[in-house]
This record gives structure tokens, sequence and C-alpha cells, in this order.
């Protein structure tokens, strides 16, 4: 086994926050998270991972997230080229996601970024945005940050705007990976310009993808339904009883659907 350790690597010209843990043989997990959120969501599969995974497993925070630096880009592909160069020279690569992490996951499938994963996992990638939903992210693109008196108030910000206010302790760990303090005063991580990642066409890229995929939501994903996904794939899986975050809500849940798709475990 290979102790857990955090580091800054610089990738793509960008300081992004890593954590890496498992085995040093066998295959590579990727774990990555969605808009707005960090590589702490993946806290409450870690302890399956040490147990179960084969391999060595990754958790970044990607650019302009967490305790990632911020960046001019945040293109769907920025983040596909950053995450290649993190696991470039992976022998076997799985690559598992949420949201706007699943779709990095799926567009690296398509052999364009010089990785070619045996096969992903995501969970709550939303295909379409209403034109009320785009203009929403514009607001939000360009809005100033918003500033807290207290850590407190940004923690429970964080947890709101992530959807996991009554999943998530806002004193929790993880609550504390998405926030910031400067000068005094206490911010959200997420740089908001994050959001022209919802610009990229799930459907066209889900289309160009070279690996297998495996969709899922969760029954009550107010983001995305199996139903919608089950055009894209009729195998795709409605996870009963969960939300749009159904790998924090359940973390057995999420487990399953990698130990299904990779067959190692």
């Amino acid at each position: 086994k290979v102790e857990r350790q955090m580091s800054i690597r610089k990738v793509g010209g960008v300081d992004l926050w890593v954590e890496q843990g498992g085995s040093g043989n066998g295959p590579t997990l990727l774990l990555m998270h969605g808009l707005s959120g960090t590589g702490g969501v993946w806290n409450g599969l870690r302890p399956l991972l040490e147990k179960y995974w084969p391999g060595s497993w990754v958790i970044p925070d990607l650019r302009g997230h967490g305790r990632s630096a911020h960046s001019e880009n945040y293109g769907i592909a920025c983040h596909a080229t950053d995450m290649a160069e993190l696991v470039q020279g992976s022998d076997k690569l799985y690559l598992a996601g949420h949201s706007m992490g699943g779709l990095v996951g799926i567009l690296m499938a398509s052999g364009w970024f010089g990785v070619a994963p045996k096969a992903v996992v995501t969970a709550g990638v939303k295909l379409n945005w209403t034109e009320k939903e785009y203009l929403g992210l514009k607001k939000l693109i360009e809005m100033p940050v918003r500033w807290f008196k207290t850590e407190k108030e940004a923690r429970e910000r964080f947890v709101l705007v992530t959807g996991l206010r009554g999943v998530i302790d806002p004193a929790s760990e993880f609550a504390r990976t998405g926030i910031r303090q400067e000068k005094g005063k206490w911010r959200l991580a997420a740089d908001n310009r994050t959001a022209m990642v919802a610009y990229a066409d799930a459907p066209d890229i889900y289309n160009a993808a070279r690996s297998p995929i495996t969709l899922a939501a969760g029954e009550f994903d107010q983001m995305v339904s199996a139903a919608a996904l089950k055009v894209l794939n009729p195998l795709a899986e409605e996870i009963p009883g969960l939300g749009h975050n159904l790998h924090v809500e359940n973390p057995s849940a999420f487990w399953k659907l990698i130990s299904k798709t990779t067959g190692l475990n």
C-alpha cells in the first residue's frame, strides 16, 4: 500500500491540489468532482477505495476549484488536458466523475488527450441547458466575488451551492475545502468563471467517446434524469432514492457502479 499523500502539482501550468493513495501496482482510478465542488466530495468513498480498489487512486481539485489555483480558461478541454497530464503513463486507467467531472471523463475517452481509459463511470452528467439556465450561468460568470464576514457563513454557502445542504455538515472537513480566507474575509474557493464549462455540448462529447461509458442518475436528480440519459445509452441506470449528489448521499451506491463497470473488485 502507498501511504495517502496530498500535494500541489503543476499541471498544465496551473497548481492543482492532488490526493493520491492505494497500491503502486495495478490499475489507476481517477475521480473528478462536479462544478463548484472539490475532491472532498469523495471523502465518503475513500474508505471503500482503500479497502477494495486493487491499484492506485487519484483525487484532484480541478483548476479553479477548492485548493487548486485559478486560471484564465475553464473550457471542458482545459480540464481534460489537465487530467490527462495528471495520469499520463498509467498502464490501466479508469475514470469516474460526477456531473462536470463525469463529462470531463467522457471527453478524455475520445482518445484526443493522449490517454485511453478502459472505462468511464459517471453520475449526474447534465446533457442540455435551457436558455434560462444559460442566462443564469452568464450572470454567474460575470458576477463579482461574494465576500462573507465569517467562516461559518462561507461554509454554509458552499454547502448550499453544491446542492449538499442537509447532506453535508457545514462544519465538516469537506466544507472547509470549498472556501478561502483573504484579508480577514471569506469567499467560496471556486472561481465563478468555472461555469463556462457548461457551454460544452454533452451529447457530441459522448458520441466521440471510444471507451465504455456508464451513465447514471439518481431517481430524484433535478439536473438530469435517467430517462434523458437513456436517449444516449439505453443502459443508463437510475439509482433509487438518491438525488444529483448520489456519490455523497450514498458512496456505496457509486462504488457499486465502479465495481460493476471495472469488474476488478
